[in-house]
């Protein structure tokens, strides 16, 4: 088994250096990083912030000027004939925004970029808005009709706008397969793992990883999984609608107290951030840099804005208007950076646990107790710190079990649009079943998750790579749907409107 898991490590090294590549080109060269200020940028930050720049300005702050409408959709949603409903598509979407990285992924930036890492998952968070409106609402411009359900996203609007081209659909899929199959070993890796943090912070005793209660959660996952997201996306919504709210709820409420209790430290958490975002021997000595593309990358991992991965939830709504759909994803990254991050951030950079080594080396990606000893130390007495501790971890679990609910579906759809045949499908659910038994069976054997992070920051920016250009070629169509729906005059959505053929869209202004 050693030698498997040194096989594998081995392998993900050599991937890990291609993913750098993505990330960091043309910074890794010598004669571009010299620049003063520019040299900080790499390629994949320049893409993916100027384009939420972009989009943002070109949309005219549209995230800003329609975040209320976006909530008024949201708390005025009704039930859906077809497909299902904006709130259901919010939580769905979020069941995969929010996961581990929204506390594994903060306080990893942290560490390795300081807390002016987290000014950039702002900035990165503001513009990305801007940016999943205009994804989402590409995906429900281009969604199809399926049975009773509406289907769309990524692979769905790329074969539109690359001129109907069955070959570009299928490619589309095949990326977002990958990218899942590529996240898939640390979401159960971290799902597992959390259940055997919660039985430690129970019983104050340390548990072995390949005991008992690691096996019997490994077989309840793997049962979990095939009865829940092999069941279509209104089985899978059952379950988000039900534990999205609650997990959220929990953490944010959890942090809240800790932040009340040490209401002192706030002015130091806001000057700790934007003195280290800011000072001058940061920007021109190559520190700012670092926390630049921690901050973008992290929170790209963390709120998907630009990666095409959450235009499927998105299609899956049976919205009013495209846009409104658009407004309700852009309102997805607030609630997951702006609010979540921000509150993980809070009991990192406020617990000053990163503080102890200056090489940062404390955090080890792979360890939730490292991110449980920034939160107790920030909870006043010992039983406070075993409730704090108790709750996060099962936030955590959620958070992991949530995000591989919704990866496996929406495998599962980019599968049917590439072969409809019931033996291809059981090839990649059983492929699906596998790469999560072998994240799980690596917590089992006690070995390190840095590398199964690897592979998700290459996933990640990757299947980004694929689709900001798309965003571009289709983005004369959101205008197009964005200055009809900002004119309120009643005329339903339709082809006409859009430029180019919509069949869902007229169908419904007929009914």
């Amino acid at each position: 088994m050693q030698a498997l898991f040194d096989a594998i490590n081995a392998i993900c090294a050599k991937i890990q250096v291609v993913s750098d590549l993505f990330w960091d080109f043309p910074a890794n060269f010598s004669w571009y990083s010299s620049i003063p200020i520019l040299g900080n940028f790499s390629l994949a930050i320049i893409l993916l912030l100027g384009s939420g720049i972009y989009f943002t300005c070109k949309l005219r702050f549209i995230q800003v000027r329609y975040f209320g409408h976006g909530i008024r959709v949201l708390k005025e949603s009704k039930s859906a004939q077809i497909g299902i409903t904006s709130l259901a598509a919010f939580f769905l979407s979020t069941a995969m925004r929010v996961g581990p990285g929204n506390i594994l992924g903060v306080t990893g930036a942290i560490s390795i970029g300081g807390p002016g890492a987290l000014f950039w998952m702002w900035v990165s968070a503001f513009f990305g808005m801007a940016t999943a409106f205009t994804e989402s609402t590409l995906a429900q411009i281009f969604k199809e009709k399926k049975g009773d359900e509406y289907v769309g996203g990524l692979a769905f609007y790329g074969k539109r706008l690359l001129k109907g081209s069955a070959a570009a659909g299928v490619v589309l899929s095949v990326m977002y397969i990958i990218y899942a199959l590529l996240c898939f070993p640390a979401q159960g890796f971290n799902t597992v793992s959390s259940v055997g943090q919660i039985a430690e912070v129970i019983t104050g005793h340390s548990i072995d990883t390949n005991s008992a209660l690691y096996w019997i959660a490994f077989a309840v996952l793997i049962v979990a999984m095939v009865v829940i997201a092999w069941g279509g996306i209104r089985k899978v919504t059952k379950v988000t609608d039900i534990l999205v709210p609650i997990m959220a709820v929990i953490y944010v409420l959890t942090v809240v107290v800790l932040i009340v209790v040490n209401f002192n430290r706030i002015p130091w958490f806001f000057y700790a951030v934007f003195t280290e975002a800011f000072k001058p021997e940061a920007v021109f000595g190559g520190a700012f840099g670092v926390a630049l593309i921690q901050g973008v990358k992290r929170g790209l991992m963390s709120n998907e804005a630009g990666q095409g991965t959450i235009t499927m939830p998105a299609a899956a709504a049976d919205a009013d208007h495209p846009c409104s759909q658009g407004c309700v994803q852009a309102i997805g990254v607030f609630l997951d950076t702006i609010v979540i991050c921000t509150l993980t951030g809070f009991v990192v950079i406020m617990g000053r646990v990163w503080q102890t080594d200056a090489s940062a080396a404390w955090f080890d990606l792979g360890k939730l107790p490292k991110y449980l000893a920034s939160a107790t130390e920030l909870a006043p007495g010992t039983a406070f710190n075993t409730l704090v501790s108790l709750l996060i971890s099962v936030c955590f679990g959620l958070f992991a079990f949530t995000c591989l609910l919704g990866f496996i579906s929406f495998t599962e759809i980019c599968a049917s649009r590439i072969s409809s045949k019931k033996s291809f499908l059981l090839v990649i659910r059983i492929l699906c079943m596998v790469v999560v038994s072998f994240g799980v069976l690596t917590s089992i054997a006690g070995m390190d998750l840095g590398s199964l992070w690897d592979l998700s920051d290459f996933a990640n920016i990757l299947i980004a790579y694929c689709n900001i250009p798309l965003l571009y070629l289709g983005f004369s169509y959101v205008k197009r749907a964005a200055a009809h729906f900002e004119k309120k005059d009643g005329t339903p959505f339709t082809s006409e409107i859009a430029g180019t053929d919509v069949p869902v869209w007229d169908e419904k202004a007929k009914r």
